[in-house]
Protein backbone atom coordinates (compact mmCIF):
# COMPACT_ATOMS: atom_id res chain seq x y z
CA UNK A 1 0.00 0.00 0.00
CA UNK A 2 2.50 2.66 0.98
CA UNK A 3 4.30 1.95 -2.00
CA UNK A 4 1.79 2.43 -4.44
CA UNK A 5 1.19 5.93 -2.34
CA UNK A 6 4.78 6.47 -3.16
CA UNK A 7 4.47 5.75 -7.21
CA UNK A 8 1.19 7.83 -7.10
CA UNK A 9 3.01 11.26 -5.50
CA UNK A 10 6.29 10.49 -8.37
CA UNK A 11 4.01 9.93 -10.73
CA UNK A 12 1.98 13.18 -10.22
CA UNK A 13 5.27 15.28 -9.39
CA UNK A 14 6.16 13.97 -13.15
CA UNK A 15 3.00 15.23 -14.38
CA UNK A 16 3.86 18.50 -13.07
CA UNK A 17 7.59 18.57 -13.90
CA UNK A 18 6.35 18.44 -17.19
CA UNK A 19 3.75 20.65 -17.52
CA UNK A 20 5.86 23.31 -16.10
CA UNK A 21 8.41 22.06 -18.86
CA UNK A 22 6.01 22.85 -21.50
CA UNK A 23 4.93 25.77 -19.79
CA UNK A 24 8.54 27.25 -20.34
CA UNK A 25 9.08 25.53 -23.75
CA UNK A 26 5.77 26.46 -25.62
CA UNK A 27 5.43 30.16 -26.15
CA UNK A 28 2.90 32.20 -27.98
CA UNK A 29 3.81 35.65 -29.29
CA UNK A 30 0.52 38.15 -30.62
CA UNK A 31 -0.07 40.16 -33.36
CA UNK A 32 2.39 43.33 -33.60
CA UNK A 33 4.24 42.34 -30.47
CA UNK A 34 7.80 40.84 -30.88
CA UNK A 35 9.62 39.00 -27.85
CA UNK A 36 13.44 39.08 -26.90
CA UNK A 37 14.84 35.87 -25.89
CA UNK A 38 17.74 36.15 -23.61
CA UNK A 39 19.62 32.90 -22.79
CA UNK A 40 22.03 32.63 -19.69
CA UNK A 41 21.39 36.09 -19.95
CA UNK A 42 22.61 37.31 -23.07
CA UNK A 43 20.59 38.32 -25.37
CA UNK A 44 19.59 34.88 -27.92
CA UNK A 45 16.91 35.91 -30.78
CA UNK A 46 13.77 38.08 -31.43
CA UNK A 47 10.32 36.00 -31.51
CA UNK A 48 7.80 37.48 -34.06
CA UNK A 49 4.17 37.02 -33.74
CA UNK A 50 3.28 33.29 -33.25
CA UNK A 51 4.35 29.94 -31.66
CA UNK A 52 7.86 29.08 -30.42
CA UNK A 53 9.41 26.41 -28.43
CA UNK A 54 12.22 27.53 -26.24
CA UNK A 55 14.84 25.13 -24.33
CA UNK A 56 13.50 24.97 -20.48
CA UNK A 57 15.51 26.95 -17.74
CA UNK A 58 18.26 27.98 -20.20
CA UNK A 59 15.92 30.81 -22.69
CA UNK A 60 14.33 33.25 -20.55
CA UNK A 61 11.40 35.90 -22.31
CA UNK A 62 11.58 38.79 -21.14
CA UNK A 63 8.36 40.58 -20.54
CA UNK A 64 6.67 43.07 -21.31
CA UNK A 65 6.66 41.93 -25.20
CA UNK A 66 7.92 44.76 -27.20
CA UNK A 67 4.53 46.39 -28.88
CA UNK A 68 5.27 47.14 -32.55
CA UNK A 69 2.22 49.20 -33.02
CA UNK A 70 2.46 52.89 -33.32
CA UNK A 71 1.72 54.47 -29.92
CA UNK A 72 0.70 57.53 -28.81
CA UNK A 73 2.18 59.70 -25.81
CA UNK A 74 0.59 62.75 -24.32
CA UNK A 75 3.27 65.02 -22.51
CA UNK A 76 2.80 67.13 -19.33
CA UNK A 77 2.51 71.11 -20.32
CA UNK A 78 5.92 72.04 -20.27
CA UNK A 79 7.81 76.13 -19.34
CA UNK A 80 9.30 77.14 -22.74
CA UNK A 81 10.92 80.85 -23.37
CA UNK A 82 10.95 82.53 -26.67
CA UNK A 83 13.29 84.69 -28.27
CA UNK A 84 11.87 88.03 -26.80
CA UNK A 85 12.05 86.34 -23.17
CA UNK A 86 8.33 85.44 -22.85
CA UNK A 87 7.65 82.16 -20.83
CA UNK A 88 5.20 79.90 -22.89
CA UNK A 89 3.60 76.45 -21.90
CA UNK A 90 3.48 74.24 -24.53
CA UNK A 91 1.32 70.86 -23.97
CA UNK A 92 3.02 67.90 -27.51
CA UNK A 93 1.73 64.99 -28.33
CA UNK A 94 4.52 62.25 -29.27
CA UNK A 95 3.18 59.66 -32.05
CA UNK A 96 6.34 56.93 -32.87
CA UNK A 97 6.63 53.12 -33.48
CA UNK A 98 9.37 50.94 -32.37
CA UNK A 99 11.26 49.79 -35.50
CA UNK A 100 13.69 47.72 -33.60
CA UNK A 101 12.65 45.67 -30.55
CA UNK A 102 16.39 44.59 -29.75
CA UNK A 103 17.52 48.36 -29.57
CA UNK A 104 14.42 49.91 -28.05
CA UNK A 105 15.11 47.19 -25.06
CA UNK A 106 18.92 47.31 -24.27
CA UNK A 107 20.15 50.59 -26.04
CA UNK A 108 17.71 52.52 -23.40
CA UNK A 109 16.52 51.70 -19.50
CA UNK A 110 13.28 53.82 -19.63
CA UNK A 111 12.51 54.63 -23.55
CA UNK A 112 9.17 56.72 -22.67
CA UNK A 113 10.98 58.69 -20.22
CA UNK A 114 13.97 59.27 -22.33
CA UNK A 115 11.58 60.49 -25.14
CA UNK A 116 10.44 62.57 -23.11
CA UNK A 117 13.31 64.32 -21.98
CA UNK A 118 14.22 64.05 -25.20
CA UNK A 119 11.25 66.21 -26.57
CA UNK A 120 11.35 68.68 -24.28
CA UNK A 121 15.27 70.16 -24.75
CA UNK A 122 14.67 70.07 -28.37
CA UNK A 123 11.40 71.67 -28.39
CA UNK A 124 12.93 74.51 -25.74
CA UNK A 125 16.22 74.95 -28.48
CA UNK A 126 13.49 75.10 -31.55
CA UNK A 127 11.15 77.56 -29.48
CA UNK A 128 14.39 80.03 -28.03
CA UNK A 129 15.17 80.72 -31.76
CA UNK A 130 11.52 81.77 -32.27
CA UNK A 131 9.74 84.80 -31.43
CA UNK A 132 6.38 84.64 -29.72
CA UNK A 133 3.97 85.63 -32.77
CA UNK A 134 6.56 83.39 -34.86
CA UNK A 135 5.94 80.15 -32.45
CA UNK A 136 1.95 81.43 -32.51
CA UNK A 137 2.09 81.37 -36.56
CA UNK A 138 4.60 78.29 -37.25
CA UNK A 139 3.55 75.70 -35.55
CA UNK A 140 4.04 73.64 -38.84
CA UNK A 141 7.45 74.71 -38.98
CA UNK A 142 7.98 73.94 -35.43
CA UNK A 143 6.73 70.36 -35.44
CA UNK A 144 8.46 69.48 -39.15
CA UNK A 145 11.56 70.97 -37.09
CA UNK A 146 10.92 68.87 -34.40
CA UNK A 147 10.35 65.30 -36.20
CA UNK A 148 13.35 66.21 -37.95
CA UNK A 149 15.64 66.33 -35.21
CA UNK A 150 13.65 63.96 -32.72
CA UNK A 151 13.68 60.77 -35.62
CA UNK A 152 17.71 61.35 -36.15
CA UNK A 153 18.22 60.97 -32.26
CA UNK A 154 16.13 58.57 -31.89
CA UNK A 155 17.29 56.11 -34.46
CA UNK A 156 19.83 54.67 -32.17
CA UNK A 157 17.28 53.52 -29.45
CA UNK A 158 15.19 51.86 -32.85
CA UNK A 159 12.09 54.19 -33.00
CA UNK A 160 10.88 55.75 -35.42
CA UNK A 161 8.97 59.61 -34.92
CA UNK A 162 5.97 59.84 -36.92
CA UNK A 163 5.01 63.25 -36.01
CA UNK A 164 4.89 65.27 -33.25
CA UNK A 165 2.24 68.07 -32.99
CA UNK A 166 2.28 70.98 -30.08
CA UNK A 167 -1.31 70.10 -28.44
CA UNK A 168 -1.76 73.65 -27.11
CA UNK A 169 0.71 76.99 -26.73
CA UNK A 170 -0.81 79.19 -23.48
CA UNK A 171 0.97 82.45 -23.56
CA UNK A 172 0.70 84.30 -20.14
CA UNK A 173 -2.42 85.74 -19.34
CA UNK A 174 -1.42 89.33 -19.40
CA UNK A 175 0.43 88.71 -22.29
CA UNK A 176 -3.25 87.10 -23.96
CA UNK A 177 -4.78 90.20 -22.73
CA UNK A 178 -2.57 92.51 -24.88
CA UNK A 179 -3.13 90.31 -27.74
CA UNK A 180 -6.71 90.72 -27.51
CA UNK A 181 -6.46 94.53 -27.13
CA UNK A 182 -3.91 94.69 -30.35
CA UNK A 183 -6.28 92.55 -32.30
CA UNK A 184 -9.33 94.66 -30.81
CA UNK A 185 -7.42 97.67 -32.18
CA UNK A 186 -6.32 96.11 -35.38
CA UNK A 187 -10.00 95.15 -36.37
CA UNK A 188 -10.55 98.97 -35.32
CA UNK A 189 -8.52 100.40 -37.59
CA UNK A 190 -9.65 98.10 -40.69
CA UNK A 191 -12.79 98.89 -39.81
CA UNK A 192 -12.45 102.88 -40.08
CA UNK A 193 -10.13 102.47 -42.94
CA UNK A 194 -13.04 100.59 -44.86
CA UNK A 195 -15.39 103.21 -43.35
CA UNK A 196 -12.80 105.84 -44.86
CA UNK A 197 -12.78 104.02 -48.20
CA UNK A 198 -16.54 104.08 -48.32
CA UNK A 199 -16.77 107.52 -47.64
CA UNK A 200 -14.03 108.57 -50.48
CA UNK A 201 -15.77 106.02 -52.66
CA UNK A 202 -19.22 108.01 -51.98
CA UNK A 203 -17.47 111.39 -52.26
CA UNK A 204 -15.80 110.37 -55.78
CA UNK A 205 -18.51 108.73 -57.45
CA UNK A 206 -21.26 111.75 -56.06
CA UNK A 207 -18.62 114.28 -57.48
CA UNK A 208 -18.40 112.46 -61.04
CA UNK A 209 -22.11 112.26 -60.92
CA UNK A 210 -22.53 116.33 -60.50
CA UNK A 211 -19.57 116.01 -63.20
CA UNK A 212 -21.80 114.33 -65.53
CA UNK A 213 -25.00 115.99 -65.01
CA UNK A 214 -23.23 119.55 -65.12
CA UNK A 215 -21.99 118.24 -68.78
CA UNK A 216 -25.57 117.07 -70.16
CA UNK A 217 -27.08 120.39 -68.43
CA UNK A 218 -24.48 122.72 -70.20
CA UNK A 219 -25.08 120.19 -73.25
CA UNK A 220 -28.51 120.80 -73.31
CA UNK A 221 -28.61 124.16 -72.79
CA UNK A 222 -26.14 124.73 -75.59
CA UNK A 223 -28.28 122.57 -77.87
CA UNK A 224 -31.37 125.10 -76.82
CA UNK A 225 -29.31 127.97 -77.71
CA UNK A 226 -28.57 126.12 -81.16
CA UNK A 227 -31.97 125.60 -81.80
CA UNK A 228 -33.26 128.52 -80.68
CA UNK A 229 -30.76 130.84 -82.68
CA UNK A 230 -31.83 128.48 -85.96
CA UNK A 231 -35.65 129.02 -85.04
CA UNK A 232 -35.07 132.97 -84.90
CA UNK A 233 -32.91 133.08 -88.13
CA UNK A 234 -35.17 131.32 -89.97
CA UNK A 235 -38.22 133.39 -88.62
CA UNK A 236 -35.52 136.32 -90.01
CA UNK A 237 -35.17 134.66 -93.09
CA UNK A 238 -39.53 133.89 -93.83
CA UNK A 239 -39.94 137.53 -92.65
CA UNK A 240 -37.46 138.62 -95.22
CA UNK A 241 -38.59 137.05 -97.89
CA UNK A 242 -42.29 137.64 -97.12
CA UNK A 243 -41.33 141.11 -96.98
CA UNK A 244 -39.32 141.16 -100.06
CA UNK A 245 -42.03 139.15 -102.19
CA UNK A 246 -44.55 141.71 -101.15
CA UNK A 247 -42.67 144.56 -102.85
CA UNK A 248 -43.15 147.27 -100.41
CA UNK A 249 -42.69 151.04 -101.55
CA UNK A 250 -39.93 153.17 -99.52
CA UNK A 251 -42.64 155.25 -98.12
CA UNK A 252 -44.54 152.37 -96.50
CA UNK A 253 -40.84 151.36 -94.98
CA UNK A 254 -40.35 154.83 -93.83
CA UNK A 255 -44.21 154.81 -92.09
CA UNK A 256 -43.30 151.70 -90.41
CA UNK A 257 -39.81 152.68 -89.11
CA UNK A 258 -41.33 155.72 -88.00
CA UNK A 259 -44.15 153.79 -85.99
CA UNK A 260 -41.63 151.42 -84.65
CA UNK A 261 -39.33 154.49 -82.97
CA UNK A 262 -41.38 155.46 -79.73
CA UNK A 263 -41.14 151.48 -79.05
CA UNK A 264 -37.45 151.86 -79.73
CA UNK A 265 -37.32 154.73 -77.44
CA UNK A 266 -39.27 153.25 -74.69
CA UNK A 267 -36.55 152.21 -72.91
CA UNK A 268 -35.36 153.78 -69.78
CA UNK A 269 -31.46 152.69 -70.58
CA UNK A 270 -32.05 153.90 -74.79
CA UNK A 271 -29.88 157.30 -74.31
CA UNK A 272 -28.59 157.56 -78.18
CA UNK A 273 -30.70 156.80 -80.98
CA UNK A 274 -30.06 156.82 -84.37
CA UNK A 275 -31.82 157.39 -87.31
CA UNK A 276 -31.07 156.93 -91.28
CA UNK A 277 -30.40 160.59 -93.12
CA UNK A 278 -32.78 159.07 -95.70
CA UNK A 279 -35.92 159.22 -93.27
CA UNK A 280 -34.98 162.43 -92.56
CA UNK A 281 -37.07 163.62 -95.96
CA UNK A 282 -40.09 161.80 -94.92
CA UNK A 283 -40.21 162.59 -91.59
CA UNK A 284 -40.20 166.36 -92.95
CA UNK A 285 -42.97 165.66 -95.09
CA UNK A 286 -45.13 164.16 -92.78
CA UNK A 287 -44.20 167.01 -89.95
CA UNK A 288 -45.67 169.52 -92.85
CA UNK A 289 -48.46 167.66 -93.67
CA UNK A 290 -49.50 167.58 -90.01
CA UNK A 291 -48.75 171.20 -89.76
CA UNK A 292 -50.79 171.95 -92.77
CA UNK A 293 -53.45 169.86 -91.29
CA UNK A 294 -53.74 171.71 -87.80
CA UNK A 295 -53.00 174.97 -89.64
CA UNK A 296 -57.05 174.64 -91.10
CA UNK A 297 -58.69 173.15 -88.31
CA UNK A 298 -57.67 176.71 -86.50
CA UNK A 299 -58.86 178.29 -89.53
CA UNK A 300 -62.31 176.54 -89.85
CA UNK A 301 -62.64 177.34 -86.01
CA UNK A 302 -62.12 181.35 -86.47
CA UNK A 303 -64.48 181.95 -89.26
CA UNK A 304 -67.80 180.39 -88.10
CA UNK A 305 -69.95 182.90 -86.48
CA UNK A 306 -70.70 182.77 -82.84
CA UNK A 307 -73.67 182.24 -81.06
CA UNK A 308 -76.38 185.65 -81.03
CA UNK A 309 -75.91 187.97 -77.73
Amino acid sequence: MADSVIQIVIALALVVVVLVVLSRMVRIVPQARAGIVERLGRYSRTLEPGLHILIPFLDHLRRPLVDLREQVVVFQPQPVITEDNVTISIDTVFYFTVTDPFRATYEVANLLLAVEQLTVTTLRNVIGSLTLEETLTSRDKINSDLRIVLDEATERWGIRVNRIELKAVDPPHSIQEAMEKQMRAERDRRAAILNAEGIKQSQILQAEGERQSQILRAEGEREAKILRAQGEAEATRQTFAAIHEGRPTPDLLTFQYIQALPRLADGSGVTLMLVPSDAMAAMGAVAALGAGFQSGRESSTTASPGPAA
